[in-house]
């Protein structure tokens, strides 16, 4: 059995404590606060009934604990910190897993802004820590990021890479900490065209929405981007590439129809506001059917082997 160790109690954490522990891992979950860390239990095994019912008959353990004071590393095989996304505070957390943590334990950051060589600029064991990047909603989005860092151990990241797989995640290594890593920077290159078609009154947010969905996002359930052009041949997209490619979108900050929803406030659904109206009860719906949407995905990725 498995055991890995959670610090971050927030939404993050939960959902990857629940992906450990739907597939039979030991699986400790630690907060600034022992008393807040043992109240999210429950929405861990309530994530964990979503991806496996019957998870409990594995004999899988769930255990809250205070970071501070946590010491039980023995056959620890990861350790994931999901706390705040400020620097200095992973910075000074990561100077004490350095010294409180055994050498032989890999340690992974779940930040997206803030690159692992950052992190651990300095520290004697660098060369075990890499970003461990997650998607939300963690325990059900597949894909998680291996990123090295300046130090980081390669073999100790496919080592990572094989523990997730184990545990039914999908994860791709990113071999160099760039701003992004790598899914991030493929979705802003997205949205940087999709929000400049928007701004020039091209297509509303509904139409980029709908055009995506049901063209190459309908497609990519099945294949990536990569696959799906070797299947239709690289000839027709080199040639319409050479029309399209110099009139694509270069800015350098998002544009105005965005900004000035930020501006006002309009930040989405937990606000009531961002491209359209929300109401909480529009807003709660929304949210369940994205997530039932993501779960009949997830089926969908298990048919028909992988090719390798």
């Amino acid at each position: 059995m498995s055991k890995v160790v959670v610090m971050g109690t927030g939404t993050m954490g939960v959902g990857i404590a629940a992906s450990f522990l739907a597939y039979g891992a030991e699986t400790i979950l630690l907060g600034r606060d022992c008393n807040k860390a043992e109240l999210n239990l429950s929405k861990v095994e309530l994530c964990a009934d979503t991806i496996n019912p019957s998870w409990r008959d594995t004999g899988a353990q769930l255990i809250a604990g205070r970071i501070a004071d946590w010491s039980d590393w023995q056959n620890t095989d990861l350790l994931i910190e999901t706390i705040s996304e400020r620097l200095d505070l992973k910075k000074a957390l990561f100077r004490e897993l350095d010294q409180r943590v055994p050498p032989s334990i890999p340690i992974g950051s779940n930040s997206s802004g803030f690159p692992i060589s950052d992190i651990t600029q300095g520290l004697a064991t660098s060369h075990r820590m890499f970003n461990t990047h997650y998607f939300m909603p963690a325990h059900i989005v597949p894909l998680v990021e291996v990123v090295l860092g300046e130090k980081s151990d390669p073999q100790m990241a496919e080592e990572i890479c094989n523990l997730y797989r184990s545990h039914g995640k999908k994860p791709v290594l990113v071999k160099r900490d760039i701003p992004g890593f790598l899914a991030n920077r493929i979705q802003h290159a997205l949205m940087r065209e999709a929000l400049s078609l928007v701004q020039e009154g091209i297509a509303s947010p509904d139409d980029v929405d709908t055009a995506v969905r049901y063209s190459f996002g309908f497609r990519y359930a099945a294949v990536g981007p990569m696959t799906q052009k070797e299947i239709s041949g690289w000839e027709g997209m080199a040639l319409a590439a050479e029309v399209i490619y110099p009139s694509l979108s270069n800015i350098q900050a998002p544009p105005a129809c965005v900004m000035n929803l930020v501006k006002s406030g309009k930040t989405g659904m937990a606000k009531g506001a961002g491209f359209r109206e929300w109401s909480p009860e529009e807003g709660a719906q929304m949210k369940q059917i994205y997530e039932e949407r993501l779960k009949a995905a997830f089926e969908v990725l298990k048919i028909a082997p992988e090719v390798n």
